[in-house]
């Protein structure tokens, strides 16, 4: 494919940043919007703390698995591959997949769930809403002309990349990507956008993160000894895994659907056919297992996109990823496999109880209590915040805002 220059394929508005900043008082190396927006969310605070929050099994307890830092730089790496081939700006691609998570509450998913919940009457709260409130106004970085706090002040095209759900909330329980009050610099991004469609780069970004985590998750519940793919050559227990995909992921597929992916998935070289041993050559199949998988996975949509969009560069808004059906079942297989062995486990399931518990007691204690208990920041939007739904939502941000450990350590704190 041609390459055109990126100026070319994207535009001023593109490379607009939400409040214009002056230049640098210090020297650097000459760099382009979209690499200096990388640069920012690497040195975020809130990117470090994803590797103390839960990915799938909880950060400390046991030192192969992925935390949410971990997981996020294996999808940055997929979404780079994967827009270099598409033409769109890598470093557009990266930098939303190294974001996608940082909205996340402690505890992963059961944090957002506890936390949408408490939230109900202001608005919910929902881990992709939270990543854009984060970078354009929780973490610190840079300040707007009214000296309030603006975050990252990333790039139009950037920020655009990172909204995973590019529409307000619709229905409870629903996903979507920004709160009511972070309308203004919502509306900014989203100009020009077709409504409720996702650019590129963000489709880019979310193909990354499913493929990662699908082939991931997998590997640590294999390691962990969890699961044992030998087990599916047996047709009762798959019947039962499948049971699981559907309930999770793909509530139409039929049974001889899921076969079909799961024997594609069996033919790929390495696929175990007896338990995991621990051995250095039964990890190096397995690393090198994922890896095919991984790039069977990515290969499938980008010839299918090519077909598509033949050889031109995709963009912003000109052009979509096309998925291909089997690609998105054998993708749920891999979900759903590790749905059904490790976040359906008894032990796991009761884990969760816990967290949850802990989340809401927590969340509660900060909003009855004294507000010195805040981070002196969140004690600043609480003071200015204008009636009790801001309060709420200064509560969330602050509890949204500690890892595993710091909410086990501040509930022990506040509750006594």
């Amino acid at each position: 494919m041609e390459q055109t220059s990126w100026d070319e394929l994207y535009d001023d508005a593109s490379q607009e940043r939400w409040v214009e900043e002056p230049a640098k008082r210090v020297p650097a190396p000459e760099r382009t919007p979209f690499e200096r927006d990388r640069a920012r969310v690497v040195h975020s605070a809130a990117l470090r703390r994803l590797a103390a929050k839960t990915q799938v099994v909880g950060p400390g307890t046991d030192d192969f698995v992925r935390n949410r830092l971990t997981h996020s730089l294996e999808v940055a790496q997929v979404a780079r591959d994967v827009a270099h081939v598409l033409g769109c700006h890598p470093d557009l691609a990266e930098t939303a997949a190294l974001a996608h998570d940082l909205g996340h509450p402690p505890f992963g998913h059961n944090g957002e769930r506890v936390l949408d919940a408490l939230a109900a009457g202001a608005g919910g709260f929902e881990g992709n809403a939270q990543t854009l409130r984060i970078l354009t106004r929780l973490e610190a970085k840079s300040t707007g002309p009214d000296g309030r706090s603006i975050g990252l002040n990333l790039t139009r095209a950037t920020l655009d990349a990172c909204t995973k759900y590019p529409w307000p909330r619709d229905v409870p329980g629903g996903k979507f990507g920004v709160y009511a009050d972070d309308r203004p610099v919502f509306d900014w991004l989203r100009a020009g956008a077709p409504e409720r469609h996702r650019c590129v780069e963000a489709q880019v970004m979310d193909l990354a993160d499913d493929v990662a985590y699908s082939v991931h998750d997998l590997e640590d519940g294999i390691v962990a000894e969890r699961i044992d793919l030998a087990l599916l050559g047996d047709a009762d227990e798959r019947r039962a895994v499948w049971a699981t995909v559907r309930d999770w992921y793909l509530p139409e597929a039929a049974d001889d659907e899921l076969d079909a992916a799961h024997r594609r998935l069996a033919a790929v070289a390495g696929w175990p056919t007896s338990g995991y041993d621990g051995s250095r050559a039964a990890l190096a199949a397995l690393k090198n297992l994922t890896s095919d998988v991984i790039g069977i996975f990515c290969g499938s949509v980008q010839e299918a996109t090519r077909q598509s969009f033949g050889d031109r560069a995709l963009v912003r808004h000109e052009g979509d990823l096309v998925v291909p059906d089997h690609t998105w079942t054998e993708i749920a297989v891999l979900k759903g496999i590790a749905a059904h062995y490790v976040m359906q486990a008894a032990d796991r399931v009761a884990l969760m109880e816990r967290q949850a518990t802990l989340v809401a007691e927590l969340f509660e204690a900060l909003r009855d209590g004294d507000p010195q208990l805040l981070h002196r920041p969140f004690r600043d939007d609480l003071a200015s915040a204008a009636d009790d739904a801001a309060r709420v939502r200064v509560y969330l941000d602050q509890v949204a805002s500690l890892t595993d450990a710091s909410a086990v350590a501040w509930h022990r704190r506040v509750t006594g």
